[in-house]
């Protein structure tokens, strides 16, 4: 069993013309439309925020409610939506997923992670020693919100946030699938513990792939405790080695997907390890470019990707397939927007169908034999600690500032001015009254 699905990074390789940006959202949703009817399980979109060149995926959610218009049947995921709160508050992380739930006719996954680059983190000016705390509050604190009708309130070490009723509550009920970012084994393991699905990263290919399949599902099994009301047991693969371009021929395919199927990995590198970047001046792709003409493999091909022939394409998938894993993401790095048309167009009619036929019936197989292992995991669910809601508890009146400064004097000149305007019209309209009366006499 193995679903197919794309991930969207939305690079943007310099130099820069202007509607460049313009034409990469057009394409893509032009892209996600033709990836709907093809068959693709879900469309995964990412969220980073100053990694120009890179990924011009700052705002999902607008992009994925577009796509959401224009699509029926894939699914619309987070991959990822940054949790801590300096970036994303939780209140508003539920109605931005809820809102886009009702939109999409209930086909969002909540895909989410901590952050990780010097470039988020520091320009939200955040500890990087923090950000797993915050994660872990967020996300409590955000499908808490999706859930509570009303919220009942959150004290935390970065969230703190009084009773309130967040609308509107997703269609999917009681929230959609959560998947956690993992990019080390050990954070697979922290996704079965709390038994949210691993959108894992994936760099050594299959083979390495099954040991981590088989520990996130052991681990599930041995050490799972649910901490959300539903539970996602599935783990996912992505990583650079999975960049996609399938045409008639493999060299067909490696000219349309030129050298931007590395793109993703040396970018990783550069924002997370080794470059440094100066914001607005560095080029990224020039730098992309020299490694290439150093190391030319920098640049993949058939064997380091879905990249090639159908024939080609569908054997490298079977390798993951028989990995176990439950879903494989396709990176689409710089390339030929005409080449991915048809490159989604070829899946779709030529490679899509048997995989996605095994699937149906692989995942009502694993629901049978999840089933008492799921029954084990739920018997480990630890009692809620959220505080019951005080019945008294009321908000209201005008909002004071620190030490009980006056601070909205807009509201009651506002107040003011339309009732002086009431007083106005219903003036007026005596007046009007008096008139016709004094004239019909």
């Amino acid at each position: 069993m193995m679903k197919i699905s794309l991930f969207y990074e939305f690079p943007l390789p310099r130099p820069w013309s202007d509607g460049d940006e313009h034409q990469l959202f057009q394409h893509g949703l032009d892209e996600v439309e033709a990836a709907d009817k093809a068959g693709f399980s879900t469309v995964w979109l990412t969220e980073h925020h100053f990694l120009e060149e890179y990924c011009h995926s700052t705002a999902p959610e607008m992009f994925l409610a577009a796509a959401s218009q224009r699509t029926r049947d894939i699914r619309l995921g987070f991959g990822v939506m940054h949790l801590p709160p300096p970036i994303n508050h939780p209140a508003r992380i539920a109605e931005r997923v809820a809102t886009l739930d009702h939109l999409s006719n209930g086909r969002v996954e909540f895909g989410t992670g901590e952050g990780s680059s010097v470039a988020e983190l520091g320009g939200f000016d955040i500890d990087p020693a923090d950000k797993r705390t915050m994660w872990e509050e967020a996300l409590e604190v955000s499908i808490r919100c999706m859930t509570e009708a009303p919220f009942t309130g959150f004290k935390g070490e970065h969230v703190q946030m009084p009773a309130r009723n967040v609308i509107p509550k997703p269609l999917q009920s009681p929230h959609p699938p959560v998947w956690v970012a993992c990019t080390r084994p050990s954070s697979v393991q922290m996704a079965a513990q709390k038994a949210i699905g691993a959108l894992s990263f994936a760099y050594t290919g299959p083979e390495a792939l099954k040991d981590r399949v088989d520990g996130y599902y052991r681990t599930f099994e041995d050490e799972g405790a649910p901490v959300t009301p539903a539970m996602n047991p599935n783990i996912l693969a992505i990583g650079g080695d999975l960049s996609m371009m399938v045409a008639k021929s493999d060299d067909e395919a490696l000219k349309r997907l030129g050298t931007g199927g590395g793109f993703f990995s040396f970018g990783i590198m550069h924002y997370y390890l080794t470059g440094m970047h100066t914001p607005g001046r560095t080029g990224v792709w020039d730098l992309y470019q020299e490694a290439v003409k150093e190391d030319p493999t920098l640049a993949y091909g058939p064997g380091r990707g879905a990249i090639g022939s159908p024939d080609t394409v569908r054997e490298f998938l079977r390798g993951y397939e028989a990995s176990g894993v439950d879903e494989i993401i396709l990176l689409l790095n710089p390339r030929s927007h005409e080449g991915t048309m048809e490159s989604i167009e070829i899946m779709g009619r030529e490679v899509l169908p048997e995989f996605i036929e095994r699937d149906a019936k692989a995942v009502a197989a694993k629901a049978i034999r999840l089933a008492p292992v799921i029954e084990k995991v739920e018997a480990r669910r630890r009692p809620s600690e959220a505080p019951l809601f005080d019945e008294t508890y009321a908000f209201g009146g005008l909002p004071t500032g620190k030490g009980g400064k006056f601070t909205a004097g807009e509201i009651p000149e506002a107040m003011a001015e339309i009732n002086e305007g009431r007083v106005k019209a219903a003036q007026q309209e005596k007046d009007a009254r008096e008139a016709v009366s004094s004239a019909g006499s």
